[in-house]
């Protein structure tokens, strides 16, 4: 018999009520889950992820506080 659920906090949590005695005896087999497919990227985004992570020289905080940088908005 398979049930399914999930790994949370380090503990399996059954995804439907599963009507198994405690104390019995349970063998776990983790799934083989297929990487998700991906579309393709647009030709603008792949141009623009040419440039991904080119720039130097930005603050240690830049993508946190993006907003402080462009705009002068209070920092996070």
């Amino acid at each position: 018999m398979t049930y399914r659920g999930h790994i949370e906090n380090g503990a399996v949590v059954f995804d439907d009520p599963a009507p198994i005695p405690e104390g019995a005896a349970v063998e776990i087999t983790v799934a083989e889950v297929p990487p998700c497919e991906q579309e393709p990227m647009s030709e603008p985004l792949q141009r623009i992820m040419e440039f991904a992570g080119s720039i130097t020289g930005l603050p240690e905080d830049a993508s946190t506080n993006l907003d402080h940088y462009l705009y002068g908005h209070p920092k996070k």
